[in-house]
């Protein structure tokens, strides 16, 4: 019965519209982000933060600028692994080309890149919809991939085509150690997050919305299509490139166009949809299933003692994980995201049966 707003009186407009107005959620989520900030690096290993948290968190952030146009404006794209290789290429051009360019301005240079690819894909969603949108968005992929092989000056005319990054610095401030690294990647989650959650609150997000629910119903009230499509493609794209970006200098380290490949796409696509649509906290429950299942199931025969060999154990873990997708999808369609709200609403009512 603790998880009450019994006497939690709103005498303002502002604290009637604050993003979490029961106190209990405001408490829980400072005491997270304490945790992430502060104890999670020191407590944490090396292998966990580069192989759980790192990626977790980056692909949270390239989940959620996804989230915005698919969830929120219900534009399908399959080519968000075509933006997230544009913003780590356009990083990377601005680090290798600039001299003395800092890291959090190619980082946003990265975002800025995808931005302008986004929307020029994002042109055809003024006519076309649908299956027919969701082609025209893989055209991106595939036409990202050729660039990226065959123009010599996006990779610095690197002859392998794989380009890398070292010596990252933010302020003075070495980013080389893991601990760094994810406080980088935390701290830019954490804005984003933010600013897109005011974004999808006002009323650029009620037309993202609006278009989503009925189109024609939206343009017949006063909302032009064209500027709310193209903004959410803008929006969304330039927080995927700047997660690509992330990808790239802080994950990896080196890499090649194979990196971003429509593999990617799908794999975003499906967090989205497993997390939640049109909820920011489903980007970081899908996230959180698609990178933290997959290491859990490997080691499970381990733990377990059971007798199977590397390669069954990988083809298994393989099964079960495309097993759990659907039996989500079927059980609760609209993700994560709402089984997390539905079990709050039951709490808020507990020990009551009504």
């Amino acid at each position: 019965m603790l998880y009450r707003e019994n006497g939690q009186f709103k005498t303002s407009y502002a604290a009637d519209s604050q993003i979490l107005p029961i106190r209990q959620d405001r408490i829980a989520m400072a005491l997270l982000l304490a945790v992430a900030f502060v104890v999670v690096p020191m407590a944490s290993s090396e292998y966990l933060l580069r192989a759980v948290l790192i990626p977790f968190l980056i692909l949270s952030l390239a989940a959620l600028g996804l989230n915005v146009l698919v969830g929120y404006c219900g534009q399908i794209s399959l080519g968000s692994g075509a933006f997230m290789a544009v913003g780590a290429y356009v990083a990377y051009n601005c680090q290798a080309r600039v001299e003395g360019m800092p890291l959090i301005v190619s980082l946003l240079a990265g975002g800025l890149g995808a931005t302008v690819l986004g929307v020029a894909f994002g042109l055809p969603s003024l006519r076309i919809k649908g299956l027919y949108l969701a082609v025209a968005t893989l055209a991106a992929q595939f036409f990202v991939d050729w660039a990226c092989l065959r123009l010599k000056w996006v990779t610095n005319d690197s002859t392998s085509g794989s380009v890398g990054v070292a010596d990252l610095n933010l302020f003075g401030l070495s980013v080389e150690s893991p601990q760094a690294r994810y406080l980088l990647c935390l701290g830019l989650v954490v804005v984003f997050a933010l600013a897109t959650k005011n974004i999808v609150r006002g009323h650029i997000g009620r037309s993202w919305m609006a278009m989503r629910d009925m189109d024609v119903a939206a343009s017949v009230i006063g909302i032009r299509p064209m500027q709310a499509k193209l903004s959410a493609f803008a929006v969304s794209s330039f927080i995927i490139g700047v997660a690509g970006a992330l990808w790239g200098f802080v994950h990896l380290g080196s890499w090649e166009p194979a990196a971003f490949g429509i593999n990617r796409s799908f794999d975003l696509l499906f967090m989205v949809i497993i997390g939640g649509l049109g909820s920011i906290s489903g980007a970081f429950f899908g996230a959180a299933f698609i990178v933290v299942l997959p290491l859990i199931l490997d080691k499970l025969p381990y733990w377990t003692g059971l007798p199977i060999d590397t390669a069954t154990a990988s083809h298994l873990a393989l099964m079960i994980f495309g097993a759990l997708i659907v039996f989500f999808l079927i059980k609760e369609p609209h993700g994560l995201a709402r089984l997390w709200a539905t079990a709050k609403e039951k709490l808020r009512l507990w020990p009551f049966p009504h």
